[in-house]
């Protein structure tokens, strides 16, 4: 294993990092719940969570520590980008589904993931 991966990479930060994944995919469930009208809304409450799942699986930088064998080989500077969007895109789902504080609560959150995550950012990039 890399050094340079050694705080990203740790168990502590993994489990963080898999909850944060799990409540961005809740995130755009909750936003499809409370903004799509009715006859969309079931479809696209388990489509969007699982077609960006399966887009956050499939994307895969080769040999990242993170992750097992990847399916389709991306760039890191395109992974970054993803995973960005992602977990950044969770906070503006809920702001737009009008939950304004959860959104304030999940950036800072965000935020503080990637500012401890700063070595995986810097491999990605690399990479």
């Amino acid at each position: 294993m890399n050094d340079t991966l050694a705080l990203a990479n740790n168990d502590a930060m993994l489990a963080i990092r898999f909850l944060l994944e799990l409540v961005s995919l809740l995130c755009l469930a909750i936003w499809s719940w409370r903004k799509v009208p009715s006859p969309w809304r079931w479809p696209l409450v388990v489509a969007l969570p699982v077609a960006v799942g399966w887009a956050w699986g499939s994307f895969t930088v080769p040999d990242d520590p993170s992750k097992g064998e990847t399916d389709i080989h991306t760039p890191g500077p395109l992974r970054l980008l993803l995973e960005l969007a992602v977990f950044f895109g969770a906070v503006a789902a809920l702001h737009l589904a009008d939950l304004r504080r959860a959104a304030r609560w999940l950036l800072a959150i965000m935020v503080g993931y990637q500012v401890l995550a700063y070595d995986r950012i810097g491999w990605l990039l690399s990479h």
